[in-house]
């Protein structure tokens, strides 16, 4: 015998989701006083569960898929197909390799500099502006360096409708209608334009450095031997490219943070790296980024004395477990010193998915995302003197992706 969960009522609950966005699960979870509770979306039963346990058991890889599970709509703007996040078993292992194998400390170092390098000169031209909309700006420079670092090369001119449109494929997942189309029309220019540089690669015609992602995914073989198709190996490169540039939105909230908690400002002037650490951290951990993730039952089995079938899909509350009061005393309070205590568990802290690096779905470009947001944070507190004008900073937990109304606006920019 098994016992029942509690379950929403309704038909279907989709647009409750939609409604609801990043508090969809976690309110839930709260009036139904259970980190476990099914409901219907589209169409179909659906379990979602949040917390440390919970996630430990969805990304458990012998009772979770992820083959066939994102849909279409997602695929063809946020994903691609065919990419490391559709894999299960040792191909996705295999895969996952070819991701980790970049994610060098030499590599992230290289990283590191190039970033400073196109904060530097995005810094020369805003001290020339009479106002600077973080938002936009943060995507140009996080798209060089994206470029830079992946050896993917991009023409000056060319930045601006790149970064345009890597972030048209990560803000139009959840939309409907125009800006969707414009998601999917983007992906396939950019996927059309990485693939002929893969060629110009294989052909002998174009030889970024070795160790790059462009390199390495241009010449990864599968578990058969056999080269990448050149549309999956441009999938895998836009899954480098595309989540860099995604960290602008990390930099709106770096920079809102500073904004509101000067006192924590203060703390960071000394360019101690530990301080530094744990307040991108608590940037990560306080603010949204990833709503959920999905995923699907491989084999029936039971946890908490509840029967998941098999092919139920399954989504893991990120935001709701990252705001658990069971995990974080007071989540609602933005304190960066709470990492100080952190246990560093990989399931109790997953805004980019949790889980083992290597052998799971966790995010293989987190340590990028760290590194980056590290870099444009000393810029921010270190670097640079702004004004912060009145302006709309306050920001919606519906929308997916979340981003300040304003863009976060600064004016009368100097150098340090």
């Amino acid at each position: 015998m098994t016992n029942s969960v509690p379950r929403e009522e309704g038909i279907d609950n989709s647009l409750s989701l939609l409604r609801e966005g990043y508090l969809y699960i976690l309110n839930r979870r709260q009036s139904f006083n259970s980190n476990i509770f099914e409901t219907r979306l589209l169409g179909k039963k659906a379990i979602c569960m949040g917390g440390k346990e919970a996630a430990g058991i969805f990304y458990d890889n012998d009772k979770f898929k992820r083959e066939g599970v994102a849909p279409n709509r997602v695929a063809q703007t946020l994903f691609g197909k065919n990419g490391v996040q559709s894999l299960d078993g040792q191909a996705h292992q295999h895969r996952k390799e070819m991701f980790m194998s970049i994610m060098t400390e030499e590599r992230l170092g290289k990283l590191k500099e190039i970033a400073r390098k196109h904060w530097a000169a995005a810094v020369d031209k805003w001290q020339q502006m009479d106002e600077v909309v973080l938002y936009e700006e943060a995507q140009e420079i996080m798209c060089n360096t994206a470029c830079e670092w992946a050896g993917v090369p991009v023409k000056e001119n060319e930045v601006k409708a790149l970064a345009d449109d890597l972030r048209a494929m990560f803000e139009s997942a959840t939309a409907i209608g125009p800006s969707h189309w414009a998601g999917r029309n983007a992906r396939n220019r950019v996927e059309k334009w990485i693939g002929e540089i893969i060629d110009q690669v294989r052909d002998g015609k174009l030889n970024p450095e070795e160790g790059t992602a462009l390199y390495t995914f241009a010449l990864h073989r599968d578990l058969d031997g056999e080269l990448l198709d050149a549309k999956t190996a441009s999938v895998e490169v836009i899954n480098i490219l595309r989540p860099i540039v995604a960290i602008a939105v990390f930099i709106n909230f770096t920079a809102l943070a500073v904004h509101h908690y000067p006192e924590e400002r203060e703390k960071l002037k000394s360019g101690d790296e530990k301080n530094a650490q744990m307040f991108v951290q608590e940037v990560r951990r306080f603010y949204p980024f990833f709503p959920f993730a999905a995923a699907q039952v491989k084999e029936d089995f039971i946890w908490k004395d509840y029967t998941f079938e098999k092919g139920t899909l399954t989504l893991l509350d990120l935001y709701g477990t990252n705001h658990d009061p069971d995990i974080w005393g007071n989540p609602d309070v933005f304190r960066p010193d709470r990492f100080a205590e952190w246990d560093g568990s990989p399931f109790s802290f997953i805004p980019q998915g949790g889980g083992d690096y290597y052998l799971g779905h966790r995010c293989a470009g987190e340590w990028v995302t760290i590194e980056v947001m590290k870099v444009g944070l000393d810029f921010l507190v270190n670097k640079i003197a702004y004004d912060v004008p009145e302006q709309d900073l306050s920001y919606s937990k519906v929308s997916i992706p979340s981003i300040p109304h304003s863009n976060v606006i600064i004016k009368n920019v100097l150098r340090l």
